[in-house]
């Protein structure tokens, strides 16, 4: 026999449910920084605010990984994004999952990217894990870490929206 409250469940449902759409607009600020062109410095210091104070980045992608500070991370895409060689460039979610613990959470899933470099077309598709925490301020990213897909690594067909 449970001894659980009336109501608490529902309760707790529309909290997981409030902490879940927070989290997601979280997800999608970040995203929606990487776009080439007119807005970038703005969204620059929008995507500077989503991250606590000394969170760390990090970049695999098959090589040594890279552990960056979020200035690290930001300043060369910001100066990518306003230069002239990478136009018409935007990064987007594609499919992902959200997991909340209390003041805890975590977001995995696929993105993708498009743009012209130096007149050339590209694409590229990857892997993002961005963990978050509760403050006072709202749900923050305190870690993030990505891996793109390269030559053996393709990402999971549950990974990829049809």
């Amino acid at each position: 026999m449970t001894t659980e409250q009336p109501g608490r469940a529902d309760a707790e449902r529309d909290t997981d449910t409030d902490d879940e759409a927070m989290i997601r607009s979280v997800v999608d600020a970040f995203f929606g920084a990487f776009v080439s062109g007119p807005g970038c410095a703005a969204r620059m210091t929008e995507l500077r605010e989503l991250f606590v104070p000394r969170a760390v980045v990090v970049r695999t992608c098959g090589l040594e990984p890279s552990v960056m500070t979020v200035e690290e991370f930001i300043a060369p895409r910001e100066a990518l994004l306003t230069g002239e060689s990478l136009t018409d460039f935007r990064e987007w979610l594609v499919a992902g999952r959200t997991e909340v613990f209390g003041d805890i959470a975590h977001w995995f899933g696929s993105y993708a990217k498009a743009g012209l470099q130096d007149g050339v077309p590209f694409t590229g598709r990857g892997m993002k894990s961005i963990q978050l925490i509760r403050t006072a301020e709202g749900w923050r990213i305190s870690a993030a870490a990505w891996d793109d897909e390269r030559d053996g690594l393709t990402l999971p067909a549950a990974s990829v929206r049809r």
